[in-house]
């Protein structure tokens, strides 16, 4: 399946956002996390086979652009909006990964009428100090796939692909985008990823489904009772072998998840 990109305008031109799209069937609007999407992503390319997939990156992310106009979670959520309006898209399903789920979340609490169908994949959004998230802006590169995989060894080489962590060129241009990225992120992230939204959540009209990794090192499947909890009517499905990319080290378990929304 094939996935091309293309830069559009939002709001009146005020940003630029790469747009990451493919397949056929019904629209799919893809919220991603504070790593941004991968090379090659697995996930993408298993919802394509299944849906029309519109996958945005955040200002900040690769060549989108705007970030200094995206300064707390409200202006995020409504970004969210102004970028299914500049796609033309009417209340597509929407699925939100880890910071992607807690914008994908606000946006469903705050305009509930607007999304009928959302999947939130190991959100981010709610702090519980007895079960604390672990700081993302403090690791090193290396550090990343023990936090975000159950099968490191794997993870490493999906993180890394034609390149290698302990090679300096490689890990300097991994260090300066990451930076970008972890700019915007840190805008909702930093100090702690919660803005509220467990006061909100009641708000959501939306046929919701939750999904975690079973070994989640990074955020614990403990957030995913918060999430059910917080949700009227919201399901829960726990896909094991899968850490906190469970769309990555699960892609094809992870869809037929999905397409129970449908």
């Amino acid at each position: 399946m094939t996935i091309t990109s293309r830069l559009i305008d939002v709001a009146g031109g005020r940003n630029k956002v790469r747009v990451y799209e493919g397949g056929d069937g019904p629209p799919l609007f893809y919220l991603h996390g504070a790593g941004g999407l991968m090379r090659e992503d697995r996930l993408i390319a298993a919802l394509a086979r299944h849906y029309r997939v519109y996958a945005p990156l955040l200002p900040g992310y690769e060549d989108s652009v705007g970030e200094e106009r995206l300064r707390d979670m409200l202006d995020m959520t409504l970004h969210g909006y102004d970028v299914m309006q500049a796609l033309g898209l009417s209340k597509p399903l929407v699925v939100g990964h880890s910071m992607g789920g807690m914008i994908a979340a606000e946006m469903a609490a705050i305009a509930p009428n607007e999304i009928e169908r959302l999947a939130l994949i190991a959100p981010a959004g709610i702090w519980l100090p007895e079960h604390p998230i672990v700081d993302i802006f403090a690791l090193l590169p290396q550090e990343f796939p023990h936090y975000l995989f159950h099968d490191v060894e794997a993870g490493v080489k999906l993180m890394t692909p034609g390149g290698d962590m302990n090679d300096v060129k490689f890990l300097a241009e991994f260090m300066i985008a990451n930076a970008r990225r972890l700019g915007t992120a840190g805008k909702m992230l930093f100090p702690i990823p919660e803005r509220g939204l467990s006061e909100r959540l009641y708000r959501i009209k939306a046929r919701t489904l939750v999904v975690w990794g079973e070994n989640d090192k990074l955020i614990p499947p403990v957030y995913a009772g918060e999430f059910i909890k917080g949700i009227s009517g919201a399901r829960l499905m726990t896909i094991p072998q899968a850490g906190h990319l469970v769309g990555h080290e699960k892609p094809h378990a992870l869809v037929e998840a999905l397409r129970t929304l449908n």
